[in-house]
């Protein structure tokens, strides 16, 4: 009987890395899984320093804004005192000279404002001011009429001499373009300066467009 033999299957070399080279390789490739904590605790002062920079420069923005705001209130305020003192004391001449600012009154009333590039809380302190000056035009009209002065109704009236001034004509043509109907000779269609009266009796007359 044949003695048997042990065959050992031959050996594929071996391309493991040592443990000392996989140790190394281990070192090279790691990558850590999460941020140290001291840069993290850097990370978060840093976020909390720029949180505490942009609370005190809006508040200083709303300080501020309110500190004008407060400025403005006191200022039309203090105009509207000026103003009805001298009124208490005006004759007809002075109250003439009065007239010219609610013309620009008027003007600025009929503007538009440009606000396509404006944030909300601008068009907001925008039409703030706007209203609180119709404001002070509305109080001073109130005021004038308690010293019998009245606007004079010009547009759509016929015109009269005695309250209107002509300053220029309408074609039928273009009066009927404003009116959207037609409109007979002689009928106001445009007021380009509003005119008054005091008591009754002419103060100013309106400056007027009238159709042919």
């Amino acid at each position: 009987m044949e003695k048997e033999v042990n065959k050992e299957k031959p050996r594929e070399p071996s391309f493991a890395p040592t443990s000392a080279e996989a140790s190394a390789g281990k070192k090279a490739t790691a990558v850590p899984s999460e941020v140290p904590k001291e840069r993290r605790t850097e990370g978060e002062e840093e976020l909390k320093k720029k949180f505490e920079e942009c609370q005190k420069l809006k508040d200083e923005y709303l300080t501020g804004w309110q500190r004008e705001r407060a400025d403005f209130l006191n200022y039309k305020r203090e105009e509207l005192e000026r103003v009805e003192e001298i009124l208490k004391y005006a004759d007809e001449g002075l109250i003439l000279k009065i007239l010219p600012i609610l013309d620009n009154f008027e003007i600025a009333a009929r503007q538009n404002f440009p606000s396509e590039n404006l944030s909300g809380q601008e068009k907001e302190r925008i039409n703030q001011v706007i209203q609180g000056f119709l404001q002070i035009k509305n109080q001073i009209l109130d005021f004038l009429k308690n010293q019998g002065v009245e606007e004079i109704k010009s547009v759509g009236e016929k015109f009269d001499p005695q309250l209107h001034e002509v300053v220029g004509e309408v074609a039928p043509s273009e009066a009927l373009a404003k009116g959207g109907k037609s409109v007979e000779s002689g009928i106001v269609i445009e007021e380009i300066q509003k005119g008054y009266k005091i008591n009754g009796r002419l103060l100013r007359p309106a400056k007027v467009r009238v159709t042919k």
